[in-house]
């Protein structure tokens, strides 16, 4: 054991000692990252001030049901700094590609997605998003707005963020 300040501060040595290879971890890390990062893809947008408690609970259950698969049981503090920085890597080389890929952009964020065009709402949008008529009607509503009558456009951006443009006075169909 390693000795500290004195015998009682002591911190053991296999808190350091890996049970797997270093590169086993990096895998592991990029295989669950890509993996996590398609569900979530599939998933529809959100934005985090957005996310019912169901959606919490998911990201939640699926970060602990992930950790196994990248950790395989290795729980050293070298092993967690290993993943930590494999994951900020596959980040930031995912956010570097994608800044310079218009068509990756797009395949990992996704389009804005008109919602409400001329006061119609596209229910095929909403269902193909994932969003109810509440959430719409929250946005409406938060944009001063109580009817798709009184929206000239309201879009689905990829952040999750729904921007509604409202309908000028006189401004037809």
């Amino acid at each position: 054991m390693i000795c500290l300040l004195d015998a009682s501060l002591s911190i053991p040595a296999s808190m350091w000692q890996l049970s797997r290879p270093w590169g086993e971890f990096v895998l592991r890390a990029l295989l669950v990252y890509v993996a996590v990062l398609v569900v979530f893809r599939l998933q529809g947008k959100r934005e985090v001030g957005q996310l019912a408690p169901f959606d919490l609970v998911l990201l939640l259950l699926v970060s602990n049901a992930v950790q196994n698969a990248m950790n395989a049981g290795d729980n050293t503090v070298g092993g967690g700094l290993i993943l930590l920085v494999a994951l900020a890597g596959a980040h930031a080389v995912t956010s570097f590609l994608s800044a310079r890929s218009k068509r990756l952009e797009r395949a990992l964020q996704g389009q804005p997605r008109l919602l409400v065009h001329h006061g119609i709402v596209n229910e095929a949008a909403l269902a193909a998003e994932g969003l109810t008529h509440h959430e719409l009607m929250a946005a409406l509503r938060q944009a001063g707005l109580s009817s798709p009558l009184q929206v000239h456009a309201a879009i689905l951006e990829p952040s999750g963020r729904i921007d509604i443009l409202p309908r000028k006075e006189g401004q037809e169909r």
